[in-house]
């Protein structure tokens, strides 16, 4: 990472993570799907431990589930140290992806082929996410009928 990526620290800002996961999940998605992809959410964004200056970054991202027009994509967060070659998970998130067709409407995606046993692990958890998340806007919503 670059020294304007940085605060007086010397440690990358989270913001500028998060822009790279972001980007990560759009280029994993977009490979999935072959069709232009928004964000829709971003279920949490866990921070380690800092990223330094001079750190070098590697993102792995893997679309862990499909619905009908949407994807969770997992991206891992990993900073090395050039000088030592030691190499530390420092995040991980989860990010909600739609795929988009050409007028900018939600469109179907393929499905997804789990092979291994940690593809059907990473769907597994990928669905229980959906789930809590789908009870917590149904809780959201059941607040905000309740007040008006």
């Amino acid at each position: 990472m670059m020294p304007q990526d940085a605060n007086i620290a010397g440690n990358v800002f989270g913001g500028t993570i998060m822009k790279t996961v972001d980007e990560t999940a759009y280029v994993s998605a977009t490979r999935h799907a072959r069709a232009n992809i928004v964000t829709a959410s971003v279920d949490k964004m866990d921070f380690l431990s800092p990223v330094h200056v001079g750190d070098l970054l590697t993102l792995k991202a893997n679309v862990n589930a499909v619905w009908r027009t949407s994807m969770e994509v997992g991206v891992r967060v990993e900073a090395e140290d050039p000088m030592t070659g030691i190499k530390r998970h420092t995040g991980s998130s989860y990010l909600t992806v739609v795929a988009l067709d050409a007028g900018g409407k939600p469109k179907e995606v393929p499905m997804l082929v789990l092979e291994s046993e940690e593809d059907h692990r990473r769907n597994k958890e990928a669905m229980r996410r959906r789930a809590r998340r789908i009870e917590e806007k149904a809780v959201e919503n059941f607040g905000r009928r309740k007040k008006a």
